[in-house]
């Protein structure tokens, strides 16, 4: 068995324990993301101003360091998701991509790693058992 189908050995709920943390991951990404979201509608106006949300996003050295991390690394994650989804098979690549954008980028990415898990997972069960080559 390959070491992809070793690490998504089924936990509870027949998923592997690492979707599980991607998919508590993807609840918090969501949830801390927006109450951010939230304190600053609060703060600047009833509904989300986006020219302000990326001026004060590129505010100051600090602010300007982590947008542009987040950026170039969601950039680079999001070839990688497409990729991937299309080397695997995956479905639901759309509502992933999506939810980046229009949730959290937090929120997607362990989203689209607990889908990952649960296709490789999938795919392990699909596969005839690899005969032991040891000996």
């Amino acid at each position: 068995m390959s070491d992809d189908a070793l690490s998504t050995r089924s936990g509870p709920g027949g998923i592997s324990w690492i979707a599980w943390i991607y998919l508590l991951l993807a609840v918090a990404g969501a949830v801390l993301t927006w109450l951010a979201n939230l304190d600053f509608i609060r703060s600047e106006g009833a509904a989300f101003d986006l020219r302000l949300f990326i001026r004060q996003a590129n505010a100051n050295p600090a602010a300007r360091s982590l947008s542009r991390d987040l950026a170039i690394g969601a950039t680079a994650v999001t070839i990688w998701m497409v990729r991937e989804s299309r080397r695997l098979g995956m479905r639901g690549l759309v509502w992933v991509l999506l939810s980046c954008v229009t949730i959290a980028f937090a929120f997607g990415a362990p989203l689209f790693l607990h889908l990952r898990e649960r296709r490789l997972l999938e795919l392990a069960r699909l596969s005839p058992e690899e005969p032991d080559q040891t000996g």
